[in-house]
């Protein structure tokens, strides 16, 4: 063995091939992000036209290291998605994303058995069908909520939360094709990745909730009593957030490996943990400075406080100025503050790009155009959409077929003399105006001065406190439905990876049949529709807003309602 790698200038034409795929994975993915917002889809076909399925223009061993470095992208597009999620939100939706996660697994898996009369599969490679397609895409619906500014929103949680679920699911889906495949069944190797999973899901929130949160509170008191010392000063640095975020992310992906779950379970987990202990712990700044309503009453009061006095006196500024360098100086260590610093920009041109370019790697295009495999693998791909689109029956908007009934007993109950109060609606948002009464309609009917009526408008409640609500609003119309639906549909890596094993295995017969191209199939057009629908139907919630805001709808509501609330 070699003790060192002798250093050789790379030629030219591996530094112009590389930069020239760089460069075009970056523009094809601004271009197609503008008009459809789906940029990732030309990253993988240029995948498949740059790499060994196409033009063959990269070596094996640059394929190889980049497949490490998308998935390294991938880790940390999931530890950013956790850094974005809400944990108060993720606790009150956690139901409602288990059963749109189950109903992306059990659809599939139950449609997939219509390969049986369709290629004459057995049992067990229709079912062994199913399981590399009842996985999605965790780094496709991370890059589409952050291009559309969904990540923290009730609907991006829901999306996240039920596509981790799914992800964890189909890496169990590979031990479980591996054991088929084997001679012998074990069935440790099964139960071990759900029991570990549930594990990394309970242990860490109560870690964090029995034993570093006590420790914050000591170490906060300790710093307030020593403000000057130098371990205070230490734990200001931006530098030292760094460490222990990066030392918290590496050190759970680590032991999540090596129990035997998923790598993106545990860095989501650890995104969610600095999340949780950014936004629901007390810090040292944040116990100096009020709270954000307090702040709000104290500069009214200021205000007034600063007309009564002579002269116009006002405030001090230099307490102002401090008040403000501190709470910059305690934003700047948010982890995603310290996420964008140090990782976006690399994350964003280089690493997600590679990312999705080893998707298209994977796919064998020069062997999947023979006639029986085209049309089979359009139907079965319309099935397994079909599957994952059923996830948005969750949202549907259904109203009682007997309401209508209902409401004609009301009115036939209620006398005609007596008039009817008109409740006044409660606002679905802070963001939005109450209702204008007409003074004098009001002061005509009621004979009530308008000066002397109470104000009957409900308060307006924070956009944060019904996206975190367990109870939220009914959905006012399809599109939260369709969203969910369609962020499910797009699979990636786990797909493929279950779809290949199965191959090499033997469950799907000979050396990549017909079945397992037909599964190929499926993956690959889910894989490029399924964001090119999602990112077109974005893009027209996003004209609807624009248009209603333009003809001066200050009080309209939001087209997602509190599903599309941060």
């Amino acid at each position: 063995m070699a003790s060192s790698v002798p250093y050789h200038e790379p030629s030219i034409s591996d530094i112009l091939t590389l930069s020239g795929f760089l460069l075009s994975l970056n523009i094809a993915n601004y271009g197609l992000d503008k008009v459809a917002s789906c940029g990732l889809l030309a990253q993988v076909v240029l995948g498949i036209a740059w790499g060994t399925p196409g033009g063959n223009l990269l070596a094996v061993d640059t394929e190889r290291v980049v497949v490490q470095l998308g998935y390294l992208g991938l880790i940390l597009l999931v530890f950013e998605g956790g850094l974005t999620t809400s944990v108060k939100s993720m606790r009150a939706n956690l139901w409602l994303s288990t059963c749109v996660a189950v109903t992306g697994i059990a659809a599939p898996i139950a449609l997939s058995f219509i390969l049986q009369p369709m290629l004459d599969a057995t049992r067990l490679q229709a079912f062994t069908a199913g399981a590399a397609l009842c996985s999605t895409s965790l780094g496709t619906t991370l890059t589409i909520l952050d291009s559309s500014r969904l990540s923290s929103t009730r609907l991006g949680v829901i999306l996240t939360t039920a596509a981790m679920i799914d992800d964890v699911i189909g890496l169990i889906m590979v031990q479980v094709v591996s054991n088929l495949g084997g001679r012998e069944f074990d069935p440790i190797t099964l139960i071990r990745p759900i029991l570990v999973s549930i594990g990394f899901a309970t242990i860490v929130p109560l870690l964090c909730g029995f034993l570093i949160l006590p420790l914050t509170l000591r170490l906060n008191s300790w710093r307030e009593k020593n403000p000057t010392s130098k371990i205070a000063s230490l734990f200001r640095l931006q530098q030292t957030a760094f460490i222990i975020h990066v030392s918290l992310l590496l050190g759970l992906v680590a032991a999540g490996t090596f129990a035997g779950t998923s790598s993106l379970l545990a860095a989501y987990i650890a995104g969610a943990s600095v999340s949780w202990w950014d936004t629901e712990v007390p810090h040292v700044h944040s116990r100096r400075n009020p709270p954000p309503e307090a702040r709000d009453v104290e500069g009214t009061e200021g205000v007034e406080r600063d007309n009564c006095q002579p002269n116009g006196a006002s405030s001090t500024p230099q307490s102002v100025s401090q008040n403000i360098s501190e709470s910059d100086e305690e934003d700047t260590r948010l982890g995603t503050e310290i996420f964008a610093r140090y990782f976006k920009s690399v994350l964003e041109y280089i690493l997600k790009p590679f990312f999705f370019a080893s998707i298209g790697f994977s796919v064998p295009v020069t062997r999947m155009f023979s006639g029986p495999v085209v049309w089979r693998g359009i139907i079965y791909a319309i099935l397994m959409a079909a599957g994952k689109l059923a996830c948005g029956f969750w949202l549907m908007p259904f109203t009682n077929p007997l309401r209508g009934v209902a409401r004609l007993v009301s009115k036939s109950l209620v006398p005609k003399a007596t008039p009817l109060r008109r409740l006044s609606p409660v606002a679905p948002c802070a963001s939005t105006n109450p209702p204008v009464i007409n003074q004098e309609t009001s002061q005509e009917t009621t004979g009530e001065n308008p000066e002397e009526r109470t104000d009957t408008t409900a308060p307006r409640v924070p956009c944060t406190a019904q996206n975190s609500t367990q109870k939220p609003e009914k959905p006012r119309s399809l599109y939260p439905a369709s969203i969910i639906g369609l962020g499910m549909v797009a699979r990636g890596e786990i797909g493929f990876l279950v779809a290949s094993l199965a191959d090499s295995k033997g469950i799907f017969g000979l050396q990549s049949s017909e079945l397992f191209l037909v599964v190929i199939w499926a993956i690959t057009l889910c894989t490029l529709i399924g964001p090119i629908f999602l990112g077109l139907l974005l893009n027209r919630v996003r004209t609807l807003e624009s248009s209603r805001g333009r003809n001066g709808a200050a009080s309209h509501r939001s087209v997602l309602g509190a599903w599309g609330l941060s």
